[in-house]
């Protein structure tokens, strides 16, 4: 196949999932044809990707498409380009494989629900806003597929009527997110100012070593703008709230897909258009907020009681792992990032998807509601243990290999600079995982272990149109745990290349030479781009996580204080335990597996949920004074 056939593929890809939203419109509630386009809508997109995986992972091209054909005359950038490298296509993959799964499932998923025709052209300007982002080569157009993905998003989050949330929880998505989306449309005004241009790879030749206080503000707004967009902390967790009320195929693309995009943002940002990440501020920063994060995020997912809220502090969380990486600026922890990035995708996906099967065969995701499912529904519970293995790291599953690279990452980054640190990282890091498996022992147990909860006899498994893109992701979860290689050396492995250099992404745009003679200096790589690894499967890997594990255990133990114990004597009314020892009281509670380590942590839970307070005017607050504390920072250490 010649370069000039497969040049338009990326351009078809998105063209096909904007043409499918206005046929499904079209045809309106005609069922059959709809499914149809929708279906044949993602999975061409899907197939034209997967058709780019050997011209630009493996033989290392980058596909140019200049819209119009309005190619750069005399080194100036006139037209729209859609540009895709390795890092486009890694996360263009990503974007289309959960797309394609999410709406074979929505199919019979939806079929409760009315107004299904919009909820088809909603899902598809959705997936090819997404789509546009990540594969378009121009600053401004990223920003519109920004703003049709948000309120597509919005639009799908308020989709079900009957929820008395699903309204609340659009409105809260909308505005908090427009301040993403004005936070990203004033930086890209301020770039355009200085460069005069909105090409991407002009903007990399142009912008580093000219940072100048216009410069540094368009950043930080950048910065923050993508970082909202992708749920971080310190902006609000808005996500639990949209997550909680939007259909659970709509979940997988907000969790899996939409939170990539302010990944995407981050990188193209920080490595490519700024080159800022060669920065030891600019790291700190990324770690700190990706350690906060993850660890704010997997407490709060241990306090919730509804299973989809749940997953949705978990995704911030595990968003925390990639960003913390990706600070690193070293080739592993580039490599550890993206690799979790894409199993974070599958395996939480495969998690919204038991979800919403468990929602669709009993009504409701309630966790006291719940109890004993693994008896009425044994399909959707070993598919629930894929994921939540998966997640929590466990081998031999996909999450176990990339936290294992992050781990790694982490603690030669404390043995490269000597910081004690990014040591701690590495602690916090193991402790969340911890803290993560826990927390899916407390859905396990409540939702599909135990007695059976009453009213829940007639619940089964749910249809096969349900379960297929389920077991696909599954299957997905264990090759990509079971074969690293192969997902390092044609996929992980050229993405990685394609973020630390620059330069090729630049000079195919803008033409031989052109990267060396704007950048001069500043044409090196940040750093080397060896990637080495003991290896996840080596008995010296295993002793280093025991210690580290041990550390963790430590770590926890320094934060909670031994209850005081009272004799049985001095009051009858509590249950005693005897065992040989001096009679005293049981610290357990039937009610809840995880009482002890609320009542332990009940300052910080508490503060935690009285920030949270569901109230749209505190979450503006909230995420201006994010913004506000991000564009200092970057004011202070960067100028």
């Amino acid at each position: 196949m010649t370069y000039d056939v497969y040049m338009h593929f990326p351009v078809i890809a998105i063209m096909t999932l904007f043409v499918g939203a206005f046929l499904v419109t079209l045809v309106g509630k005609h069922e059959t044809a709809r499914n149809v386009i929708s279906g044949a809508a993602v999975i061409i997109s899907l197939a034209l990707l997967c058709l780019l995986i050997k011209p630009v992972m493996i033989d290392n091209e980058i596909i140019v498409y200049w819209m119009g054909n309005r190619v750069p005359v005399e080194g100036y950038a006139i037209g729209i380009a859609i540009e895709v490298d390795a890092v486009s296509l890694f996360f263009g993959l990503l974007v289309t494989i959960a797309v394609a799964l999410s709406c074979i499932y929505s199919f019979q998923y939806i079929k409760q629900d009315d107004a299904r025709g919009s909820f088809f052209t909603l899902f598809l300007m959705l997936s090819g806003g997404v789509l546009g982002i990540v594969l378009s080569g121009d600053l401004f157009n990223i920003y519109v597929m920004l703003e049709v993905m948000t309120f597509a998003a919005v639009g799908l989050t308020a989709f079900r009527t009957w929820n008395p949330n699903a309204r609340e929880a659009a409105f809260k998505y909308l505005v908090v997110g427009s301040i993403g989306s004005t936070c990203a449309l004033l930086g890209v005004a301020l770039v355009y100012a200085q460069c005069h241009t909105l090409n991407l790879a002009q903007i990399s030749a142009i912008l580093p070593g000219n940072m100048n206080p216009t410069m540094v503000l368009a950043f930080a707004l950048l910065f923050a703008g993508f970082g909202c967009k992708s749920f971080m902390f310190p902006f609000p967790p808005i996500a639990a709230d949209a997550h909680g009320a939007a259909p659970s195929s709509v979940s997988v693309l907000i969790s899996g897909v939409f939170t990539k995009t302010g990944v995407y943002g981050i990188i193209r940002v920080c490595y490519f258009l700024f080159r800022t990440m060669g920065l030891t501020s600019i790291q700190t920063l990324l770690v700190v907020i990706g350690c906060l994060s993850m660890f704010v995020c997997v407490t709060m997912a241990l306090n919730q009681h509804d299973f989809k809220r749940l997953l949705a502090f978990h995704s911030i969380s595990q968003i925390g792992y990639i960003l913390t990486s990706l600070g690193l600026c070293t080739a592993l922890g580039i490599a550890g990032g993206l690799y979790h990035a894409i199993n974070h995708t599958l395996f939480k996906g495969l998690l919204f998807l038991t979800a919403g099967s468990v929602l669709y065969a009993t009504g409701t995701t309630y966790l006291e509601k719940l109890g004993g499912l693994a008896r009425k529904m044994p399909r959707t519970t070993v598919l629930f243990l894929v994921g939540a293995f998966s997640i929590s790291g466990i081998p031999p599953f996909n999450g176990f290999y990339s936290k294992w690279m992050i781990y790694q990452a982490t603690f030669e980054k404390a043995a490269e600079t000597g910081s004690v640190g990014y040591a701690l990282v590495t602690v916090i890091c193991v402790v969340t995982s911890v803290l993560t498996l826990a927390s899916f022992v407390k859905v396990g147990h409540s939702v599909f272990f135990g007695q059976l909860a009453p009213g829940l006899e007639n619940a089964k498994d749910p249809p096969l149109g349900m379960r297929i893109p389920m077991w696909i992701m599954a299957a997905l979860c264990a090759f990509t745990g079971l074969f690293p290689n192969v997902m390092m050396n044609y996929i992980i492995g050229p993405a990685v290349n394609a973020v630390y250099n620059t330069i090729p992404y630049i000079d195919v745009a803008m033409g031989e030479g052109y990267a060396a003679a704007q950048l001069g200096e500043n044409a090196l790589p940040l750093f080397s781009g060896q990637m080495w690894s003991i290896g996840a499967w080596q008995p010296l890997s295993w002793l280093l996580l025991f210690v580290i594990a041990l550390a963790a255990i430590f770590l926890v133990s320094l934060t909670g204080r031994p209850n005081r114990t009272v004799s049985c004597e001095n009051d009858s009314k509590h249950a005693v335990f005897f065992g040989g020892e001096e009679a005293q009281y049981s610290h357990a509670s039937g009610g809840d597996l995880f009482w002890g380590f609320k009542h332990t942590m009940r300052r910080y839970l508490g503060f935690a949920s009285r920030v949270h307070t569901g109230v749209t005017n505190d979450y503006v607050l909230w995420g201006v004074t994010a913004l506000a504390v991000i564009v200092a920072y970057c004011f202070v250490f960067m100028l």
